[in-house]
């Protein structure tokens, strides 16, 4: 008030000049004012997005997920040292404190359950079991209910954190990993998987109140992360232009810009992230974050294994300005930034440890080691190499294999390939299911030396000199680089279908006894403990080869395996079969695919019911009960 009146006065005296100058001074004091509170407001929020990574309401603490060791490691952030390790089970994601706790929750994807952990006294309080594949986790400010993201089947789960009970289920799409929560927890925000479309649900009623929906080629999307002072959320996606097979063309790194609130022009944009930085090409932007004051936007790529620190702009148009860049360790797939804004941590995976830096200077204060190797060294060397969009991977650094099979799943594409359409497949099993590809063109992983130094990926290779041609003399031993890769390939594992975690159901079996039957013939090709006669060599002609009309190869293609094909649509070698029902109905009219044109709409899908099913039960113990498993060294 003071200042106002003796504005007022140097205005009555006509001091115009020294009062416009005073007003501004007073403009800037009152602005950062403001700004200060506004962070001291955000900054008692925690696990307001989904990361890898979380840091505690009051700054003490980070949580950090170690996927490869299935723990959670808590860091003392005042010593800058690892307090504590918890084992959590296998494949921990996302992780969370819960509200002004020091309690965390933990998405644990590979044990469908959640885990809430007591980060102080170093104990476990109790677990939830989920219907399948928990990847992100937030809390509401009030600490009463966790949010948890199912990747499969593309749901939401609201849990009291008291009770630890779910108290409900919100569909969100199909394959829901990044999550996100509104300061005022009216809203969450959800992104698909596969498409990088960005859903809202409202929490009183649980709908679906709005969508951003990118391009048909946007993809991989696993994080959203909100603006504390802005109606703007930040997702980390690729482009995958499937038209192409191309380092230069295919896959692309951006940071998609949404404006959320309900009323305006400008819904979405994407901004490019490999010519953010002049010439500079970056791969595979894993995750985000947001200073709490909201003038920095951070981006890490698992690929080349960079960072880009960026300036926030309030302008609608071009939304971040960059500032610099940081080469970090190996395969970073996490980052946080403190409460006051001041300090950044970065979780390089695959060296098992958080590195903090100054967020003015972007020098490292300390490196943190959060879990032991749990990898033989060829293994981790292998998964090095698998992640690496950078020489002697990758010539022009925007593809890696990770980009199109990142952990092992597929892409959810299909992609024009020199020899025609080829869908994505899995690579789980693929140590048992040799020969490799639709066209069964690979008897070992080390053939993929010619897909490294192809015009996919360009690099320089693993192989000193010649490369024997694919299924003739083995490159098996020619370089132990590219054997430590195939040794990494290799150690994807199948997990059991949630669709018969009670068994079979009365359905399932229905469906079980049509599949083998001497009437379907189904199990004549999909046999044995693998369901696939893939190690035979022998290729099936199953009336899909015309489709296509760029296929250049016999319409002959290796039998897929179908344990875990319930979450691996689209199906077909050319990816036209959208849904399991397709592949019996539309996409098999002559029973070229098994005889199925007969049956009645009940038993298609009691037929579709127990392929959902599978495996239903571990594949590898009576593969090796029948001396069937084969692992490359």
């Amino acid at each position: 008030m003071r200042i106002w009146c003796y504005l007022t006065h140097y205005t009555h005296s006509q001091q115009k000049e020294s009062c416009v100058h005073l007003f501004s001074l007073f403009r800037v004091a009152v602005t950062g004012w403001l700004l200060l509170c506004l962070t001291s407001a955000s900054a008692v929020m925690a696990g307001t997005s989904n990361s890898l990574m979380d840091i505690s309401t009051d700054g003490t603490l980070l949580v950090c997920s170690n996927r490869d060791n299935g723990s959670i490691s808590v860091i003392d952030l005042a010593r800058l040292q690892k307090s504590r390790e918890f084992n959590v089970g296998h494949l921990p994601e996302g992780v969370s404190f819960i509200g002004d706790t020091h309690t965390v929750a933990v998405a644990v994807y590979g044990e469908d359950r959640i885990v809430f952990v007591d980060a102080d006294q170093g104990q476990q309080l109790g677990n939830v079991d989920v219907f399948d594949e928990p990847y992100g986790v937030v809390s509401n400010r009030s600490g009463s209910h966790v949010y948890v993201t199912l990747d499969y089947p593309g749901q939401v789960v609201e849990i009291d954190a008291e009770t630890r009970q779910i108290d409900r289920t919100f569909n969100a799409g199909t394959f829901a990993r990044g999550i996100a929560i509104a300061e005022d927890a009216r809203r969450l925000y959800v992104t698909n998987y596969f498409t990088a479309q960005l859903l809202a649900i409202d929490l009183e009623t649980g709908d679906q109140v709005d969508e951003w929906t990118g391009t048909s080629y946007d993809n991989l999307c696993r994080q959203v992360v909100l603006n504390p002072h802005r109606e703007k959320a930040y997702l980390p996606h690729l482009q995958s232009r499937t038209t192409f097979a191309h380092a230069a063309s295919s896959i692309f790194p951006y940071v998609a810009v949404v404006n959320t609130s309900e009323v305006t022009e400008r819904r979405r944009r994407r901004i490019k992230m490999d010519s953010f930085n002049g010439a500079q090409v970056t791969s595979n932007p894993w995750e985000i974050a947001v200073s709490p004051d909201g003038r920095r936007l951070y981006v890490v790529f698992s690929g080349t294994n960079d960072m880009y620190v960026s300036n926030v702009l309030d302008d609608d148009y071009w939304e971040i300005e960059f500032e610099r860049h940081e080469r970090l360790g190996h395969n970073p797939r996490a980052i946080r930034v403190a409460p006051d804004s001041q300090t950044i941590y970065v979780y390089n995976a695959l060296d098992f440890h958080v590195v903090a830096y100054d967020a003015e200077t972007i020098e490292p204060i300390a490196t943190i080691d959060v879990c032991e190797n749990p990898l033989s060294d060829e293994v981790l060397t292998g998964k090095r190499l698998f992640y690496s969009a950078l020489q002697p991977m990758s010539g022009r650094h925007w593809i890696s294999c990770s980009s199109c099979h990142p952990d092992g799943d597929p892409d959810g594409r299909t992609w024009q390939n020199p020899e025609g359409l080829r869908n994505t497949q899995a690579l789980f099993g693929m140590a048992w299911t040799h020969p490799i590809h639709w066209s069964a063109d690979r008897d070992e992983v080390q053939d993929f030396e010619h897909t490294i130094r192809g015009d996919l990926m360009q690099g320089r290779g693993l192989i000193k000199g010649e490369v024997h041609p694919s299924l003739e003399e083995p490159n098996l031993g020619l370089s132990a680089s590219l054997d430590a890769l195939a040794a990494y390939s290799n150690t994807h594992e199948f997990t059991l279908s949630p669709h018969a975690k009670d068994g079979l159901s009365d359905t399932a079996e229905r469906g079980r006894e049509l599949f083998f039957s001497e009437e379907t013939k189904c199990a004549t090709c999909h046999g044995g403990p693998f369901f696939t006669d893939s190690t035979t060599g022998q290729l099936h002609d199953v009336g899909t080869g015309t489709a296509d009309q760029s296929e250049k190869m016999a319409p002959a293609y290796d039998t897929p395996t179908l344990l875990g094909v319930y979450r691996t649509a689209p199906y077909l070698h050319h990816g036209m079969a959208v849904t399991l029902e397709d592949v019996l109905t539309t996409q098999n009219p002559n029973d070229l695919h098994g005889k199925t044109s007969h049956l009645s709409v009940d038993e298609i899908n009691d037929l579709v019911a127990f392929l959902k099913s599978l495996p239903y039960k571990n594949p590898q113990v009576a593969a090796e009960a029948a001396g069937l498993l084969r692992v490359e060294p």
